[in-house]
């Protein structure tokens, strides 16, 4: 097992990793809106907060030998279900394979964020994605 680590993402705010990778998978933590670079959620909106979440899994995925267009599964978590129009509209921009995925509504979320998206994807050690 590896540990996956990026500066091009956001630290961990607790005892976890970014992602792990094993078996040809990189099992990425949940992302949440935290500009990496400032440390602090900048967004507002649901679309802001998506798009800084995809760039946050990206980086990760990029450090772990992968990429979104590699993921398999994922798995999204929204503060608010009526958001899930507008959520959908930003994550189909990135996640154009079109992975299986889970979305749940909860009742809240670390830093008071509206969204959080965790992902599960080949390394390059993992094959050929399809």
């Amino acid at each position: 097992m590896k540990t996956i680590y990026t500066e091009n993402a956001p630290q961990a705010i607790g005892p976890y990793s970014q992602a792990v990778a094993v078996g040809g998978l990189v099992f990425t933590s949940g992302q949440i809106a935290i500009n990496p670079k400032s440390g602090q959620v900048e967004a507002a909106t649901i679309e802001e907060q998506t798009h800084q979440v995809c760039q946050n899994l990206a980086a990760v995925l990029t450090a772990a030998g992968s990429s979104l267009g590699r993921v398999v599964k994922t798995v999204c978590f929204l503060q608010d279900m009526n958001d899930f129009a507008a959520f959908n509209e930003v994550y189909g921009s990135y996640f154009t394979g079109k992975p299986a995925r889970s979305c749940v509504a909860v009742k809240a979320l670390p830093k008071g964020v509206l969204v959080e998206v965790e992902a599960i994807a080949q390394t390059e050690e993992g094959g050929t994605a399809q």
